[in-house]
This record gives structure tokens, C-alpha cells and sequence, in this order.
């Protein structure tokens, strides 16, 4: 099989999924729905590995970029759009990373949403999602690339959305589709400037003339449309200013959170610019836009991170930081690294939701770090995948955060002069990352047990005595559209231990596809054709040696800041917050800063929201009802009417007024003729 065939057949297959379990929902319920949902994205990551496998049987040059085309669906002006795929070695580590990742929270999902009223349609919508998703990463061209970037919005909304009785996931869904619909204006009006200079949205075309098109330095024109184009890129990937959706995407369910920020959504950003990277690397000002937002994004989120006391938004921060390095890596050339830790990103950012939401499960759907304590005894399974999953992140040796991180900032210093500026900054965020995440898991781990814990202890799953909404504290049901009524743990159900268990294996030794000092890259060696027009970094060896000295010694402190301010006086009795809490008091204006997420809601609600909102009343109040209203619609009607009545009035039915009206024209005629001759 090619690796064409294959390809296209990962694609069927969770679209397959999808319309079988949409259609056939009140055939498809229970368990059922869930194995055939789980099977259909398994079996694409089958035919993934199969399309990997065959084309590294692929030796000859050239080979391992394959446009395949079904039938071309739009021709006109010269200009082809055909429904077709690029399979080369970028497009299949994605479809590898959505597929695989994919499988397993399908897999934890079969026990964690049992019981809910939406079983078979949450299948259905996550079957959605990952082929939407696969579109995106196998689209041949720009403009079936912009298809699965709009699907892959619509797909999100849905999921966030899910529990649609709530008015919070509702405004949260609405909030992620409409900031991500800025990112795609900037996407379209991009891809019409490139299609305007190279007369072509195919992939290979463009990029094969962008030199000729462009200039060796690129253009004006060029650098517009890649700005346009990286709006959409930050948008998707929640980076500043188009960020603020990504926070309070945690209205989903916890196997959602996991899905958007480990194998889909946010990553597509980091794809779309490592896709363009022929066009990239004729555009320095385009580099270092994308450079600077994603090392801000990683400062910004990384501080906000510190001071969240909701256990999946503190993730959700570290996910928009990750993001912030992969985002600074593929702008500056470092592509190979990018995609590097975006796939560890992928492994153990699955494995930290899915132990959160076992956490979440066993406090009956609690997110408040404030209200938790003492789990590591009743929950050792999940404290353990924690543990795990946190260290990767901290970028601790030898787990996989820690390779592809140094790899990253090692990639940029490389570039010397102002980057050095980008590397410390990047540590700086590491810093911030390891000291959150493990304030995460010593406040929910560490410390006296909450009643929960205890409960748990002496074999009892605690059950609140009713259902209410964690963020807003309102009374809700258990049927459809609010979340049912039973809670599961990893320690209690084997689908969740079999996945979580998978990622933490993956998240431990995922980092062995990219040793440094280039002991083994074979990553790198794989990804090679799929950036032929970029430079070949080679990272000095003092450089990646100190890279590595330094986030070992970053991460560690990390640890120890938190241990120290939250597990230790957890410990001893004093209580987690003890000294974190004086250092509120001692740093009250930038504890109030980061707990309002520098207010950039504020600031998008003063700036944006309101000024339309209120030119929206003034066009329905004023131009709406007075001037297309009335001068308008109005005014028409009324000429029309008046028309009409005199046209009325002439046809009284009398030969004698016909006679004089023809006698009239006639005379008026004869007059005209006269007076032209």
C-alpha cells in the first residue's frame, strides 16, 4: 500500500465513525458507541503507521512528498483547487501524534463519560474533531488547508459546548468560535494574497516558485500575507492577543481539555507555519513577529499559571506556554524542534488532563485547588501518572520534556544577537512552569487529606448530595446536557489506567527520538524532505551543553520553590497556603495582575466588544430604523404607492379617457418630431 492510500484511508475512517454514530445514534448507545467510536481512530492510526513504514521504504530523492489528487472540484481562471492530499514526512509524524494520541483519550473516555445522557453523540462529535483535524494536516492546498481549519472550529464549539445546558459552556464555546473566526479573516485574506502573486493554492507550486515569485528576500507582499496568515495560526494556538479562549475551553469535559491541547486544535498553528516554512524563510520580519508573540506568550501564560487555583485552567496555561515555544521554534527555523516537543508536548500534556480528570472525578466534579489535599495515599495510580506528567513538563532529564525544550532554545541562541534575549526569556519560563506545576501537585497531592481523600481511603467514591456547576455554584440535573451522574477514577477503570498508563510510558521515553549532541536525531533525519528549502541548523555543542545544564538546574529549583512554599508548610501543619498567601500580601498589585490574566479580557472587551456592541444598537436603532427604514424602505414604498394610486385613477374604464390619452401621446409625438426636423 502507498503511503497515498493510506493516508486517505486515516481520513475516511474517523469521518466514517462519525456519520455511523450520528446517524445510527439510537442504535449505537451504551458501551457500543464508544467501541465503535474508539475503533474507527484506532484502526487510522493503524494505516498511519502503515503510511510511515511506507515511505521510509521510500529511498529514492524526492519520493517522499506525494501529492495525491481525487478529482479537481474547482477550475476557473487558470486557477485549479483540487480535492488533494500532501503526504509527506511533516503530514504523517502529525497524523501519527493526532491519531495515536487520539486513540488513547478515546479509550479513556469509554469508562470516564459512562453514564452520561450524550455518550453516543460525545463520540460522534470526538470522531468529528479528529477527522477535522486530520483534514487540516493532510490538505494538499490552501484551500482545502482552510476547510479543515474551519471544521476544526466548528468541531470545538461543539465539544465545549457539550454540556449545552450550561450557560458557561455555552459562552465558552461561543468565545473559542468567535476569536478563532478573527484567526481565520486573517487566514483567508492571507491565502488571497499569496494566490494573487503565484496564481496557485497548490502546496508544492507555491513553494517551488516562491523564490522566483518573491525574490531571494522575499517582499512586502509576502510578509503581509504570512502576517495575515500566522493571525490565524495564533488565534488557533491561543497565543497573545487571540489567547483568552483557551481558559475557559475547560467548560468541556476533561477528555475534551485533553483532546484540544495535546493532539489537535492548538498544535494546528504550529503546523500551518512549519508547513509554510519555504515562505517563512524568505520573510525575517514574519520570523520574528512569530518569535517574539510566542516567547510573550510563554512569560504571560507561565505568570498566570502561578496564582490559578482552578486544576484544569493551571494546565490549560501551561498548554498555551508550550504552545509559546513551539511557536518560537518554527519562526525561527528550528522546524525539526517544533515538531519535536510538539509531539512530547502531545504525550504528557494528555497524561496531566487525564490525571486531572480523575482528580476531578473523585472531588464529584471540584476543580478548586483550594479544596483539595491528600490524594497521594487514596489515588497512588493517578498521583503517579502526576508525577510523571509533571516532571516532563518541568522539563526534568531524563523525561521527554526535557530534550525537546533544550532542543528548542539551544535552536534559537544558535541564531546569536538579539535570540540570546529569546533564550534567557525561555528559561525564565521553564522557571515559571516547573514552579505551577508542581504547586498543582502538592496542593492536590500533598498535605492533610480533604474528606474526599478520605472517603476514598475507606472505599467509598464521594458523591455530592447534588449536582452543581463548579464555576457558578448553580443547581443542575443529571440528564442530557448537564453531566451525568456517575464519576469514575483511573484507579477504578481499566480503560483509563490502560491509556494513562501508555502516555506516561511515552512521556518517560519519548524524548530518545531526539538525543542531543546528535547521538541518535532519527526525528530529524525524518523530517529533513519536509523542510528541503530551509537551512540545516547545526547547534553548537557548548550551546546545547549549556542548554542543558541550565534547564536541568531551572527545573529542579523550580520543584524545590514550590515545595517549599506549598508542600512543606502543608507538611508541618501550617497549611499550603501559609507562605504563599504572605507573598500575596507583599506583592498584592502583581498577585491581583496575574489572578485577572493581565486583563486582557478587559482590555478586548474596551477595545473590541463594547465599541461594537455599541455600534451594532446605533446601526438597528438609528441607521436601521430611520434611514434603511424609513428614507429607504420608506420612501420606495411610498413613491410606489402614490404611483400606483395615480395609475388607479386613470384607468376609469372609459373609452372616451382612452381615446384622449392615445390622441395626447400621439400629439406630444408629433410635436417632438416637428420640433427635432
Amino acid at each position: 500500500m502507498s503511503p497515498a492510500e493510506a493516508a486517505w484511508i486515516v481520513l475516511l475512517l474517523p469521518l466514517l465513525g462519525s456519520v455511523v454514530l450520528g446517524l445510527g445514534f439510537r442504535v449505537w448507545r451504551g458501551p457500543v458507541a464508544g467501541i465503535v467510536g474508539t475503533a474507527s481512530v484506532g484502526l487510522a492510526f493503524v494505516f498511519a503507521v502503515v503510511a510511515l513504514i511506507s515511505t521510509l521504504g521510500r529511498h529514492e530523492e524526492g519520493t517522499r512528498q506525494i501529492s495525491s489528487s481525487l478529482y479537481t472540484y474547482v477550475k476557473v481562471g487558470g486557477v485549479n483547487v483540487d480535492l488533494s492530499i500532501l503526504v509527506d514526512p511533516l503530514s504523517i509524524v502529525m497524523i501519527l501524534v493526532v491519531t495515536g494520541v487520539s486513540t488513547l483519550i478515546h479509550l479513556y473516555s469509554l469508562a470516564y463519560m459512562r453514564g452520561d445522557a450524550g455518550y453516543t453523540r460525545f463520540f460522534a462529535y470526538l470522531n468529528f474533531f479528529v477527522f477535522s483535524m486530520l483534514v487540516l494536516v493532510l490538505a494538499g492546498n490552501f484551500v482545502l488547508l482552510i476547510v479543515g481549519w474551519g471544521l476544526v472550529g466548528a468541531a470545538s464549539y461543539m465539544l465545549i459546548s457539550f454540556w449545552y445546558r450550561r450557560n458557561t459552556a455555552t459562552t465558552a464555546g461561543i468565545k473559542a468560535f468567535v476569536i478563532n473566526v478573527v484567526g481565520d479573516i486573517g487566514l483567508v485574506l492571507g491565502v488571497i494574497l499569496l494566490l494573487r502573486h503565484t496564481g496557485s493554492v497548490d502546496f508544492l507550486h507555491v513553494f517551488h516558485g516562491a523564490k522566483e515569485t518573491f525574490g531571494e528576500s522575499g517582499s512586502g507582499s509576502l510578509t503581509a500575507a504570512l502576517l495575515l496568515i500566522m493571525l490565524g495560526a495564533f488565534a488557533k494556538s491561543a497565543q497573545l492577543p487571540l489567547h483568552t479562549w483557551l481558559p475557559d475551553a475547560m467548560e468541556g469535559p476533561t477528555p475534551v481539555s485533553s483532546l484540544i491541547h495535546a493532539a489537535t486544535m492548538v498544535t494546528a498553528g504550529v503546523y500551518l507555519i512549519a508547513r509554510l516554512s519555504p515562505l517563512m524563510e524568505l520573510s525575517h520580519t514574519a520570523q520574528a513577529v512569530g518569535m517574539i508573540v510566542g516567547c510573550l506568550t510563554l512569560l504571560v501564560a507561565g505568570s498566570i499559571g502561578l496564582v490559578q487555583t482552578d486544576l484544569k485552567r493551571v494546565i490549560a496555561y501551561s498548554t498555551m506556554s508550550q504552545i509559546g515555544y513551539m511557536i518560537m521554534a518554527v519562526s525561527a527555523g528550528v522546524y525539526a524542534a517544533g515538531i519535536f516537543h510538539l509531539m512530547t508536548h502531545a504525550f504528557f500534556k494528555a497524561l496531566l488532563f487525564m490525571a486531572a480528570g480523575s482528580v476531578i472525578a473523585a472531588m464529584a466534579s471540584e476543580q478548586n485547588l483550594d479544596k483539595m489535599g491528600g490524594f497521594k495515599k487514596a489515588m497512588p495510580f493517578t498521583y503517579g501518572a502526576f508525577v510523571i506528567g509533571g516532571l516532563a513538563l518541568a522539563g526534568i532529564p531524563p523525561f521527554s520534556g526535557f530534550f525537546s525544550k533544550d532542543e528548542i532554545l539551544a535552536g534559537v541562541a544558535q541564531e546569536g544577537g538579539w535570540h540570546w534575549v529569546l533564550w534567557a526569556a525561555g528559561y525564565v519560563g521553564a522557571f515559571l512552569t516547573a514552579v505551577y506545576t508542581w504547586r498543582l501537585i502538592f496542593r492536590a497531592f500533598w498535605g492533610p487529606a480533604v474528606p474526599e481523600a478520605k472517603e476514598l481511603e475507606e472505599g467509598h467514591l464521594h458523591h455530592a448530595p447534588d449536582h452543581r456547576n463548579p464555576a457558578t455554584g448553580e443547581l443542575e440535573d443529571t440528564e442530557v446536557g448537564f453531566p451525568g451522574p456517575e464519576h469514575w477514577i483511573a484507579e477504578r477503570a481499566r480503560p483509563m489506567r490502560i491509556a494513562m498508563g501508555t502516555l506516561a510510558v511515552l512521556a518517560v521515553v519519548g524524548g530518545v527520538v531526539g538525543l542531543p549532541f546528535g547521538i541518535w536525531t532519527p526525528l530529524e533525519t525524518f523530517l529533513e524532505p519536509a523542510f528541503e528549502f530551509a537551512p540545516h541548523h547545526v547547534v553548537g555543542d557548548g550551546i546545547t551543553a549549556l542548554g542543558l545544564v541550565v534547564g536541568t538546574v531551572v527545573g529542579v529549583a523550580g520543584i524545590g520553590v514550590a515545595y517549599v512554599v506549598w508542600a512543606k508548610p502543608a507538611l508541618d501543619g501550617r497549611g499550603a497556603t501559609a507562605i504563599s498567601s504572605q507573598w500575596q500580601a507583599r506583592f498584592a498589585p502583581l498577585h491581583k495582575l496575574f489572578l485577572n490574566k493581565w486583563y486582557f479580557d478587559e482590555l478586548i472587551d474596551s477595545l473590541i466588544v463594547r465599541p461594537v456592541r455599541w455600534f451594532g444598537r446605533w446601526a438597528h436603532d438609528t441607521f436601521e430604523r430611520l434611514i434603511v427604514g424609513g428614507a429607504i424602505v420608506g420612501g420606495t414604498t411610498g413613491a410606489v404607492r402614490g404611483a400606483s394610486a395615480l395609475v388607479r385613477r386613470l384607468q376609469s374604464g372609459y373609452l372616451r379617457t382612452y381615446s384622449a390619452m392615445v390622441l395626447s401621446g400621439l400629439a406630444v409625438l408629433l410635436v417632438y418630431f416637428l420640433t427635432q426636423s
